[in-house]
């Protein structure tokens, strides 16, 4: 979860292409101290399994486009976000029918985009 990590792997890219990769560690478990330092960081996107609302929220207001409940192999998340295709219910953390997901999506007036429509069961 975003909000008790220690560390993050930021990724730069440029143009679909990586250029590199760096591990941030977090200097302090304060909420504002997590949005700082993503902010600052020159993020524009995090790709995380769990957020709590509230920080997802901060994270948004910084600018920082959120894409949560996301899991899988670092690579093939990254080349599916690459290509567009995240979200995506492929990726969904285990457990999540995607609803919460959606519901996220339309509160942030935001669209599913580039990934797969949930599966309704």
């Amino acid at each position: 979860m975003y909000d008790v990590a220690g560390n993050l792997l930021l990724v730069d890219f440029e143009g679909g292409i990586e250029q590199g990769r760096r591990n941030v560690v977090f200097k302090g478990d304060a909420f504002r101290v997590r949005v700082e330092q993503l902010a600052e960081s020159g993020a524009d996107v995090l790709i995380c399994g769990a957020i709590s609302w509230p920080l997802e929220t901060a994270l948004r207001t910084a600018r920082v486009k959120v894409i949560p409940q996301t899991c899988g192999e670092i690579e093939t998340v990254l080349e599916a976000f690459i290509r567009g295709r995240l979200p995506n219910h492929d990726f969904l953390m285990p457990g999540c029918s995607g609803r919460l997901q959606a519901a996220r999506m339309r509160r942030r007036g935001g669209s599913k985009k580039g990934g797969q429509a949930p599966k309704r069961r």
